[in-house]
């Protein structure tokens, strides 16, 4: 049994952590509005920009010399994941369930046979990754030094992408990130990126105008497409920060309270521990006493 030092010492201990994560609760709740409305005005530019490549990519169907990164090579060998996580931890299941969406994935493809490549945008993507599938990553994007996520970042995770579909590296790539829904709500989503997605795309409504295109779709598509890897990159950066304070908000308010339970239950223990103790120090006098 504990001594009352050793409880009193327990209770501070406790009640030191519960200072801490009342902290971090209340700078998340700080930092989760801006990356909120950040992530809320970034998703009608990313969409708009699916539109615009629905149109395009329907006016050009049929035709020869499509770009590749919207026609793809024709192959599905190899695949490159892009497993966007935050910088840090103390998030709840923020990271983990961004990894565990990954690794599945990852997993289905070696089982049909395909090559997978991971690149990893985030230390806590990385070290989630590193011990089961650390002989796919070929590439470890670490922005802990950026304290707020630009377009700059996520133009150089797109140069990168860029350059090694232009060297032939892979196929196909997918991004994972979390979508935001709400503070307690963050949705693990896969997003193809190359060749562009555009399938799902709703096209935008023209009002039944007939238009022409100047100059030609494939010069548009040759500087459009490059552009809309790093906008949608950007998005799911975006997507992820709000995503982060959101869940490290809710795990921060749930570790307060878990902390403040135990603080209650510490100190009955200890009271009932320190009335126990007097009680048999009084016993002790009264028998003494009784016994001269």
């Amino acid at each position: 049994m504990p001594s009352l030092k050793d409880l009193r010492n327990r209770i501070a201990s406790v009640k030191a952590t519960r200072k801490i994560t009342k902290a971090m609760q209340m700078v998340a709740a700080a930092k989760l509005r801006r990356a909120q409305e950040a992530a809320v005005a970034a998703r009608p530019y990313s969409d708009r920009m699916a539109a615009v490549l629905a149109n395009l990519a329907s006016a050009m169907q049929g035709q020869a010399g499509a770009p590749l990164l919207l026609a793809g090579t024709g192959r599905e060998d190899t695949h490159l994941l892009i497993v966007a996580t935050a910088e840090r931890g103390l998030c709840g299941g923020f990271n983990s369930s961004i990894a565990k969406m990954a690794r599945e994935h990852a997993d289905r493809l070696v089982r049909e046979g395909k090559t997978v490549k991971i690149m990893t945008v985030g230390k806590k993507g990385n070290d989630a990754l590193k011990r089961l599938h650390g002989k796919y990553i070929v590439e470890a994007k670490d922005f802990r030094s950026v304290r707020q996520m630009s377009f700059v970042q996520a133009q150089d995770v797109a140069a990168t992408v860029l350059n090694m579909y232009e060297r032939g590296e892979f196929d196909v790539a997918t991004l994972f990130f979390s979508e935001f829904k709400s503070v307690i709500s963050q949705k693990p989503t896969a997003l193809r990126l190359i060749p562009a997605q555009v399938e799902g795309a709703k096209p935008a409504d023209l009002g039944g105008a007939v238009y022409t295109v100047e100059p030609e779709e494939t010069e548009i598509l040759a500087d459009l497409l490059p552009r809309n890897v790093a906008v949608q990159i950007f998005r799911a950066l975006l997507e992820n920060a709000a995503s982060e304070q959101g869940a490290r908000m809710s795990a921060m308010d749930s570790a307060t309270r878990n902390a403040g339970d135990m603080i209650n239950k510490l100190s009955i223990k200890y009271n009932r521990q320190r009335q126990a103790q007097i009680t048999k120090e009084l016993i002790e006098i009264i028998s003494g006493a009784e016994a001269l």
